[in-house]
């Protein structure tokens, strides 16, 4: 059973304007978003969650994956502790764009999700990372 942190690469084909539950209306512009999250029990089934179409809405990310027009693409593991999500959030803060306010209303992170300008092997060096089986 693995436990840790992972990153998720998501693909947006179109602009879309969705209800994000309390954050309220956001506009998530067509491109590639990382989103960094943790599971400190059961990290498959979270990620297999996640892919699922139907399911509850509950957190952030549910609402942008439930709309259709976003697809996530490849899955990246660590065993680490929680603390480590707000870490790597901060590190892709300086990457890429933040969506304010997203995937963080459990920390004092700007935001967990990311739009970058291209698939770079961002985890490339660190060997802590594992590819998910999508």
């Amino acid at each position: 059973m693995l436990k840790g942190i992972y990153v998720l690469m998501i693909q947006v084909v179109d602009d879309v304007t969705l209800g994000v539950g309390a954050l309220g209306n956001l506009t998530f512009e067509k491109g590639l978003y990382l989103y960094v999250g943790s599971a400190q029990k059961n990290l498959e089934q979270r990620i297999k969650r996640h892919r699922r179409k139907t399911k509850r809405l509950f957190w952030h990310i549910d609402y942008l994956l439930d709309c259709g027009k976003a697809k996530v693409t490849k899955a990246l593991y660590k065993e680490a502790d929680k603390q480590e999500e707000c870490t790597v959030a901060k590190m892709l803060d300086g990457f890429g764009v933040r969506v304010d306010g997203f995937g963080c209303s459990d920390c004092t992170c700007k935001s967990h999700l990311f739009l970058i300008k291209s698939e770079e092997e961002l985890f490339s060096d660190d060997k802590d990372w594992t590819p998910i089986s999508m």
